[in-house]
């Protein structure tokens, strides 16, 4: 069973809470946690953390990496592809298929 969330993977959405509150970015990864129902995205460039890292063999002084971390998509708007604002997402049959449009401007969301 999949889903039916207002964002997908490479979606550009802007944050609307938090400490990156207006920050835009794409969509990298959704994280679906079964155990607890919560759904997080992983956007380049926001809620970026400083991970320490032990020496290996990939990196072999260490040190610090910086990261996105997860983010709760209640807190992420699709962007409006025409408007190029925060809007919201609906769906509606296209020559016999789904689509996902944003409800500001009517546009098909990709």
């Amino acid at each position: 069973m999949s889903l039916k969330l207002h964002i997908r993977k490479g979606d550009t959405v802007i944050v609307n809470a938090g400490n990156d509150k207006g920050s835009q970015g794409r969509v990298l990864e959704i994280i679906h946690d079964k155990k607890t129902g919560r759904v997080r995205a992983i956007v380049e460039g926001v809620n970026m953390v400083t991970k320490h890292t032990k020496p290996n063999s990939k990196n072999t002084n260490g040190g610090f990496v910086k990261k996105e971390a997860p983010i709760h998509i209640s807190n992420l708007n699709p962007i409006d592809p025409k408007e190029k604002k925060a809007t919201r997402i609906g769906r509606r049959l296209e020559d016999g298929k789904l689509v996902r449009y944003a409800k500001k401007s009517g546009e098909v969301i990709k």
